[in-house]
């Protein structure tokens, strides 16, 4: 599954994260203003759910944005029964197109006309256009505008016992020899992609997450996994993972994680994304986020962090971030060497929009903070603030810097003859966004104390 990371291409986790983190911020403020007792690191999990729901918000505005544009796309390419842009358009029996979705809610209410032309539908078979889907396509890749994946929008209702069927032959097959093992796990692959009803069946039965995951659990004792079957598995588990209902089964279903976890260490890169992916989606859920953390799931997602594949970076950066919304798993990725990894790929200008929104969630740990200053962190971020053109960017590094340098007075020598060669606090003071010009202020005010004090003296 080719994918530009889940933060960046799917509204509707990423609605759902927002919606989690909201839950949270209100559990922890309610904690504070309730609790007269109440403890620093509430004050800290509050401040860094707050920097995680904003960080969030920003890209679900640049999101949106995008989408703004679809609403000036071309009339043909506009679904007669939505008015919107098509993102799975198929032909019905009179000749007309619409969006697949909106048709088909359309005949399942009862209706046997074409909405457009009234005329009578001679059957009901739903032929996709490729035609207009290719020119659709070509329409959004000039515009910057990433067009969802169709089979996100089929319908989850109207399973029958035929598909049922079908989906217990295909788990039966999961215990048969290796050839029906690997056509049945592609089988379930692409059935879970295209078909939510099929990610839906899953959570019926206790059963039918073992039984997927049994060619994995018994290779690895026996002969050894067979690299395209884990990744048809593991991918499967991807699929299951974005049905909402599934998160919590999938994640406490015992030999879960840790077949992703194998899978980041051992699978194809394909297969390792994929695990990366599965992870930040079962991470929407707090209950799921303990759960990866405690079982060692950090460490190889680092790794592959460090090995710096382009296919996976997304996924995991994503990952990451999600996890570490959650306490204790700061202090997991910092004792898994998490800092010096980020500031090595940021030195080299590697992802540094994403990792820098990691380190910016890592700036209230007291470790990772001594950490980034301990391995240069500094000078790093005066030059991406000097350089870089994102708002973004430059708000999460002087958030950083604000840190550090608060956190260790011997950085502020560094801090002065930037400002005195570069102005660079003193520029963001006038051009930045509003977070950025309250750190930037806070550390000019810091530097003019010190000046003062050295010329009263």
């Amino acid at each position: 599954m080719a994918k530009t990371g889940v933060f960046d291409s799917d509204p509707t986790v990423m609605a759902k994260a927002m919606t989690e983190l909201k839950k949270e911020l209100q559990r922890l403020v309610r904690a504070i203003i309730d609790d007269e007792d109440y403890s620093t690191e509430t004050v800290d999990q509050a401040k860094d759910t707050l920097l995680a729901l904003r960080e969030l918000k920003l890209r679900q505005e640049s999101l949106s944005m995008k989408l703004q544009d679809t609403l000036s796309c071309p009339q043909e390419f506009r679904c007669p029964l939505s008015k919107e842009l098509m993102r799975d358009p198929v032909i019905v029996a009179s000749g007309q197109t619409y969006d697949r979705p909106f048709i088909q809610k359309w005949l399942k209410a009862g209706n046997r006309t074409c909405p457009l032309t009234q005329q009578v539908l001679s059957h009901t078979i739903l032929t996709p256009n490729h035609l207009i889907r290719e020119m659709i396509s070509q329409w959004c890749k000039c515009r910057g505008i990433e067009l969802s994946d169709p089979v996100l929008y089929f319908n989850e209702e109207g399973i029958t016992e035929a598909d049922r069927d079908h989906f217990l032959s295909l788990l039966g097959k999961m215990s048969s020899g290796l050839p029906e093992q690997k056509e049945a796990a592609k089988e379930l692959r692409m059935l879970t992609k295209r078909m939510p009803s099929f990610r839906a069946l899953f959570g019926e039965s206790l059963e039918s997450i073992p039984q997927l995951l049994r060619p994995l659990s018994e290779g690895k004792s026996q002969t050894g996994i067979q690299p395209e079957l884990q990744e048809d598995v593991i991918t499967t588990l991807l699929n299951l993972s974005i049905h909402d209902n599934n998160k919590k089964l999938v994640a406490e279903t015992p030999m879960v994680i840790p077949l992703l976890i194998e899978a980041l260490r051992s699978g194809t890169i394909e297969t390792r994304s994929n695990a990366a992916a599965a992870l930040f989606t079962l991470s929407a859920l707090d209950s799921n986020k303990a759960l990866i953390g405690k079982a060692g799931a950090l460490k190889p997602l680092i790794d592959l962090l460090e090995e710096g594949h382009p296919l996976a970076m997304k996924d995991v950066a994503s990952a990451i971030f999600n996890l570490c919304i959650l306490h204790e798993n700061k202090t997991r990725v910092v004792r898994d060497g998490v800092v010096g990894v980020i500031l090595k790929k940021i030195t080299n200008r590697m992802y540094v929009d994403e990792l820098l929104t990691i380190l910016a969630m890592l700036a209230t740990h007291q470790k990772a903070v001594e950490e980034m200053g301990e391995l240069g962190a500094v000078p790093c971020l005066l030059s991406i603030i000097r350089e870089n053109t994102c708002d973004r960017t430059k708000e999460n590094s002087i958030a950083i810097l604000h840190a550090i340098c608060f956190n260790d007075r011997t950085k502020w020598k560094e801090i002065r003859e930037e400002e005195k060669v570069y102005g660079t606090m003193s520029k963001l003071t006038q051009n930045g966004t509003a977070r950025a010009k309250r750190k930037a202020s806070g550390i000019l005010e810091r530097l003019n104390r010190a000046v003062n004090l050295t010329h009263t003296a």
